[in-house]
């Protein structure tokens, strides 16, 4: 306990601790749906600081962005107003897995969030290290500071990300911190554990930053944002057309050999890190001996803002010595004489084991209690806002005695993410993937708004105008796709037939829809236009969906079948007070983990890991004679 003396601070509807990425979305959103918010930060000049790479997005991840903007979060309007380039990835692969990608400008991303927190109604932001957590009777009701203060609460969300008992470790060099050297949260840490919560030892990690003028980009490839405007929220309507390049440059045979004679000294190979790090963002020295067939990898120079001269190397995490990492950075092409100005370093820190949370990201250990972000074991910004959004919002709806919003897999990635996470647990720090989703083809980056915005309409972080401008939207998308499906082309049309020449597809010999001629892998909306008996003038996003909605509509009626099948399950619910030692003929394992998770429903049931198809089918019939006992009583 803090040895300050204590005093009665304030009480507040919802309190969320830490205000990075998931923080701000939590807090913000608590704010939003009219609840009396605090929002606590070790430092008022870190919020949504980004310490790894200044970027959002990317495959999967951009897919969340653009669901947390649909659902009425921040981020994506954050990044379209302070982001210094922006990419489309994937664009010769299909819709499913298009992403959106943005190099943020960082100091700007961070002033521009702290701004539309400080002028957002109901929202206190205020600078104070969490301790303790007040609890009565089993419940959590507040917070204790590092300077006694007690602030009370119907609500509390817990967003530490990588600070909880941070450690810094750079060559033989352990430190504790948070990250770039910020102050860590160690008491909260020992706190959580007195408590009863799990903890797990997790490790993330950053590569040093270089001065731009140090850099020989000739020797480099450029790597441009798209001249076509771009932006996540589907509410941004004015685009930054002035980018800043990246710059790609790969190692080589000196690298490699800089790093193999050095490994005795990396800590992660001498024993010094303890935590399990993200095996989807290894370090340059884990790639280099996983990897040693390669005889070179990716590394990608980008800059942090337009107002400094630091970039991030990309591709280069390492917490390998600081001599060592100079001498790595000069043996690349166009660094031979780099400055650098950060080392990059490990961090590892405390993170809760997610499976003691229910799908809501409240806690089952202690009502009252949500936690979001890193601390639940995933890594990345976007992974983070997205919990913290939906933290954010079950707080307030608990406040406001309304049931949780859980969002299915079959929803939204973000309902694959949090489902993974209570249902799976994770034994690194999880980083959400496209092959990660059953129903990619229905999760696309492209219809998040179509998926989500009637929810973010309904729970009260969507506006009046806003939902119209949708409504009008699905309205015109809907008439389109049933012009397309009702018109049809005859074979003695001259402009058909040359449209369908100059395209090289087959000319027409029959009547047909214009539907079957979208169908065609060579033909896009644009020739349909052509073809069309009408002139047409639609939205580039409503012709956007027309097209891929019907050249996939049989790809999306499977999985459409496949969801509906997998309701069913999720339909059986499963009562709380089940006792599953009692089921015999069932798996000690499964017993054990299903007593660990306490799934909602027979589809949660079976994607808990070590739980086989056979454990389900004695669960199913047990429930059945359970429920006949019930009726019967």
């Amino acid at each position: 306990m803090s040895d300050a003396p204590t005093y009665e601070a304030g009480s507040f509807d919802v309190i969320v601790i830490g205000a990075g990425h998931a923080g701000c979305e939590a807090a913000l959103a608590s704010a939003r749906m009219g609840c009396n918010t605090l929002l606590l930060t070790i430092n008022l000049d870190a919020v949504a600081f980004m310490p790894c790479n200044p970027s959002v997005g990317g495959p999967a991840k951009g897919h969340v962005v653009r669901e947390v903007d649909a659902l009425g979060g921040e981020m994506a309007r954050n990044t379209d107003k302070t982001h210094i380039q922006m990419r489309m990835l994937n664009t010769g692969k299909g819709p499913a897995v298009h992403a959106l990608r943005a190099q943020a400008d960082k100091i700007a991303y961070q002033h521009e969030m702290k701004k539309t927190i400080e002028n957002t109604p109901n929202l206190l932001l205020r600078q104070a290290m969490v301790e303790e957590l007040v609890v009565n009777d089993g419940v959590c009701e507040g917070v204790l500071t590092q300077t006694g203060a007690i602030y009370r609460a119907k609500a509390v969300v817990l967003t530490t990300g990588t600070y909880l008992r941070g450690k810094i470790i750079l060559g033989d060099l352990q430190y504790e911190s948070g990250p770039n050297n910020m102050r860590p949260s160690i008491r909260l840490a020992y706190h959580l554990k007195e408590l009863g919560f799990e903890l797990k030892r997790f490790k993330t990690g950053t590569p040093p930053r270089v001065h731009k003028h140090s850099v020989d980009f000739s020797k480099m490839e450029i790597q441009p944002g798209d001249d076509v405007p771009r932006a996540f929220s589907y509410e941004t309507t004015e685009f930054i057309t002035d980018q800043l390049p990246c710059w790609l440059t790969y190692t080589n045979e000196e690298t490699h050999g800089l790093i193999n004679s050095n490994l005795h000294r990396a800590p992660m190979y001498s024993g010094t890190i303890e935590g399990a790090g993200a095996r989807y963002c290894p370090s340059i020295e884990d790639k280099v001996v996983r990897f040693n067939d390669k005889p070179r990898h990716q590394i990608f120079l980008e800059p942090e803002g337009r107002n400094t001269e630091e970039m991030y190397v990309q591709g280069l995490s390492t917490s390998m010595p600081e001599e060592v990492q100079l001498s790595m950075l000069r043996s690349l092409a166009g660094m031979e004489q780099v400055k650098m100005m950060r080392p990059g370093y490990a961090i590892e820190y405390d993170a809760v084991d997610p499976t003691q949370l229910w799908p809501s990201l409240e806690t089952k250990k202690l009502p009252g209690l949500f936690t979001a972000g890193q601390i639940n074991g995933t890594s990345g910004y976007e992974e983070a806002a997205a919990q913290g959004l939906m933290a954010g919002i079950n707080a307030a709806r608990k406040v406001q005695d309304k049931p949780p919003v859980i969002l299915g897999r079959e929803q939204a990635y973000i309902g694959v993410l949090i489902d993974d996470l209570v249902t799976k647990g994770t034994y690194e720090p999880y980083r959400l993937l496209t092959s990660r989703a059953e129903y990619r083809l229905l999760l696309r980056h492209d219809n998040a708004d179509l998926r989500l915005t009637d929810i973010g309409y309904e729970i009260g972080l969507i506006s009046e105008e806003r939902y119209q401008r949708f409504v009008k939207k699905r309205e015109l998308i809907e008439q389109e796709k049933e012009r397309v499906l009702n018109t049809r082309v005859r074979p003695d049309l001259p402009h058909v037939q040359e449209v369908l020449r100059e395209a090289g597809s087959p000319e027409l010999t029959e009547v047909i829809e214009l539907a079957q001629l979208l169908r065609r892998p060579e033909l896009n909306y644009q020739h349909i236009i052509k073809m069309s008996p009408a002139p047409v003038e639609l939205p580039e996003e409503v012709m956007e969906q027309v097209e891929i909605q019907i050249k996939y509509d049989g790809y999306i009626r499977k999985s459409l079948q496949q969801v509906e099948r997998m309701k069913k399950m999720e339909e059986r619910r499963i009562p709380e007070d089940i006792d599953y030692h009692k089921i015999t003929g069932m798996a000690k394992e499964s017993r054990d983990n299903m007593s660990r998770i306490r799934p909602l429903n027979i589809g949660q049931a079976a994607r808990i890991s070590g739980v086989n198809p056979a454990d389900i089918s004695v669960l199913m019939i047990y429930l059945e004679q359970y429920n006949r006992v019930g009726a019967a009583d």
